[in-house]
């Protein structure tokens, strides 16, 4: 399993939108090749920044199959007036596990 990270700040009073415009995202990467569900989080210490978390079966689920869709585009079409700069994206893989997730 792939984690991406994309940690996204927002544009100061457009939170609750961007919130909702992530909700209405979801679907776009839940139906996506290899995804396997994702969350937003909300960073305590600066309100304008959320990190998006998403399950990937692979990286090239990410970064070939959904970023070369038309969800894609529609991802960006719902979110992207939000973003105060580019997202900063990265990728990891899970390499120790302890407790409940």
């Amino acid at each position: 399993m792939i984690y991406e990270v994309a940690e996204i700040a927002v544009k100061a009073g457009q939170e609750i939108d961007f919130e909702k415009g992530v909700e209405q995202a979801a679907p776009l990467f839940l139906r996506a090749k290899g995804c396997h569900g994702l969350s937003l989080h909300r960073v305590l210490e600066n309100q304008s920044v959320y990190r998006l978390l998403v399950k990937w079966e692979t990286v090239d689920n990410q970064l070939v199959d959904f970023r070369g869709s038309d969800d894609f585009q529609e991802w960006r079409r719902l979110v992207g007036d939000f973003f105060d700069g580019p997202p900063v994206v990265t990728h990891s893989s899970s390499t120790a596990r302890y407790g409940a997730e």
